[in-house]
């Protein structure tokens, strides 16, 4: 008899811990199958959140069991401290591996240098990303591959995203110096703008001992087509250029011609055409840093004058005073407006703080 009177009082003391246990069970469980079973076509990106959901839910469901055993107090912590030392002997032992990556790949959804569907190049890959996972983040690349990049690898090495808004495409290609630069410049513009670029510009980018090295580029809008553009950028340049019977040399070609004593190789002056159009390529490349440059400059002048107005009201007569409240008003009204439209710029300019230029 008092065999089963401690069956059943061990029992009833166990059961708030045995309810939670079977509670924890089926919810995750439950979770595992409403979530995840039954949606077998779900992706890596829409799989993170419901991962990571069922992970903080079977942790939390293990503190809570080891907290609801009918145990004393110094039994409760042992169990604890053991937990806390088999949890830090996992982290220890996985730091390189699994946590290290899923760390990071939390890490990549708080900072979000990049979404998917953008283009990428990190170290010597490139490609458009296909889906963001728990342990690493798949992109395609220009030969129609799937890479798989550890999310670690993500987090340790640059990112460079393509903007949504538009990104520069470019083409590189040497010259000899007997083709004056005012006569090339004019042909490369012509062909970045047949090719679809916008605002296209010209950089000289060397003068070397057999050739001058130009880089044209333009501004290409729909980011989509960014490898077709390229590829329509070389063949506009190519048909441009032929055209005109001008030679485009690479930079490890000599041009070695038979010409008399004294003769130099200077191109015949051309007078730059009056109307040209002068294309701000600053404006162009480094536009997101000059638009938070303007935006911080103008905030930081908005709140010196705000602060001022404010000395000025604590020290002024009565007469005064709704005219310097009046301008504090506006200031701070002003104030409102550039920050949202900070948010915006951010928000549009997202993901990414980096262009590329290829």
């Amino acid at each position: 008899m008092q065999l089963s009177e401690q069956v059943v009082d061990v029992f009833f003391a166990s059961l708030p811990s045995l309810s939670i246990f079977v509670f924890a069970v089926l919810s995750i469980v439950g979770c595992h199958w409403f979530f995840l079973a039954r949606h077998p076509e779900l992706g890596n990106e829409r799989k993170f959140p419901i991962q990571i959901l069922i992970l903080a839910l079977t942790i939390i469901s293990v503190l809570a069991v080891v907290i609801a055993l009918p145990i004393n107090e110094s039994s409760r912590n042992q169990i604890m401290g053991l937990i806390g030392i088999l949890l830090s002997g996992i982290i220890a032992f996985s730091s390189t591996n699994v946590i290290s990556n899923l760390m990071s790949g939390v890490l990549l959804r708080i900072t979000k240098p990049f979404q998917t569907g953008d283009f990428i190049r990190v170290g010597d890959f490139f490609g458009r990303v296909v889906e963001r996972g728990l342990f690493d983040t798949e992109i395609q690349s220009e030969n129609r591959e799937f890479v798989a990049l550890p999310n670690t690898y993500l987090v340790n090495n640059p990112v460079s995203t393509i903007r949504k808004s538009g990104t520069i495409v470019s083409a590189t290609l040497s010259l000899g110096y007997d083709l004056h630069h005012l006569q090339i410049e004019p042909l490369l513009i012509k062909a970045a703008e047949k090719s679809g670029l916008d605002s296209p510009f010209v950089y000289i980018l060397e003068l070397g001992n057999f050739s001058i090295t130009y880089r044209i580029s333009g501004l290409l809008n729909e980011v989509k087509g960014l490898l077709t553009a390229r590829s329509n950028l070389f063949r506009s340049i190519l048909e441009t250029l032929h055209s005109e019977g001008i030679e485009i040399m690479s930079p490890a070609f000599m041009n070695q011609r038979k010409i008399d004593d004294g003769n130099k190789i200077i191109p015949t002056f051309i007078h730059a055409a009056a109307d040209k159009k002068i294309v701000d390529a600053e404006g162009i490349v480094f536009d997101k840093a000059e638009q938070a440059a303007q935006i911080e400059d103008e905030k930081n002048a908005l709140m010196d004058g705000i602060k001022d107005l404010e000395i000025n009201l604590k020290n002024t007569s009565d007469t005064n005073r709704p005219q310097l409240i009046k301008s504090i008003k506006k200031k701070r009204e002003r104030l409102e407006v550039v920050d949202h439209r900070e948010v915006e710029e951010n928000r549009d300019n997202s993901p990414g703080s980096a262009t590329q230029a290829d």
